[in-house]
């Protein structure tokens, strides 16, 4: 009889050892890959001062501040819209950036603004588009898209611009717009002597 439970008792050891292989397993998700990373850093609410080699010259106010160094490239996002301030060496305000959303390219020192994007410099010169880059090695803005730029003599239009960082030297093409006749003025000639006249009647 002992035989018989010790005999009973290892084959029901071993059913239940098969049907628990049988069972269907759950299945884990693989590992996040980077480019799906949560961001390192959120802030809210930021309103702080950025320095360059040591010198005070950007404010940024945001509603919301994301830092993600795993995704490549890294990058900031400003999905809350962005406001910059732009300082000379004295911390006088030269001009403002504002824009609906935007990234920092860190790597690369390259904004990527996008949505009612507005900039005005010192001079009075507002420029506004849906996209602009602006270009931390080079010291350029530029965009592709179409861009609007109005100073005090002149509003011009067009869908390709590039400019320095102060916006005080500039080129718009495929442009549109208002123009200062004497943007169109040829100077007088040299000599007028060696203009033909029309033949007399």
């Amino acid at each position: 009889m002992l035989r018989f439970l010790l005999g009973f008792g290892w084959l029901s050891s071993c059913l239940l050892l098969l049907a628990a292989c049988n069972q269907p397993q759950e299945h884990i998700a693989g590992a996040i890959r980077p480019e799906d990373s949560v961001p390192m850093m959120t802030s809210y609410g930021v309103n702080t001062l950025i320095s360059d080699s040591g010198v005070i010259k950007y404010r940024i106010v945001t509603e919301r501040w994301e830092v993600n160094t795993t995704r490549q490239p890294s990058r900031w996002e400003f999905m809350k819209g962005i406001f910059f301030e732009q300082f000379d060496e004295q911390f006088h305000v030269q001009g403002y950036i504002q824009a609906d959303t935007a990234w920092y390219y860190d790597q690369q020192r390259l904004w990527k603004l996008r949505g009612r994007v507005t900039l005005r410099n010192i001079d009075g010169l507002v420029y506004t588009s849906e996209e602009l880059y602006w270009n931390g090695i080079t010291h350029e803005f530029y965009s592709t898209v179409f861009s609007r730029l109005v100073t005090p003599e002149r509003t011009m239009e067009g869908t390709y611009f590039r400019s320095n960082e102060q916006m005080t030297r500039y080129t718009v093409t495929n442009s549109q717009g208002s123009f200062l006749a004497s943007d169109f003025d040829d100077p007088e000639p040299a000599d007028t002597a060696t203009i033909p006249k029309p033949n007399q009647p």
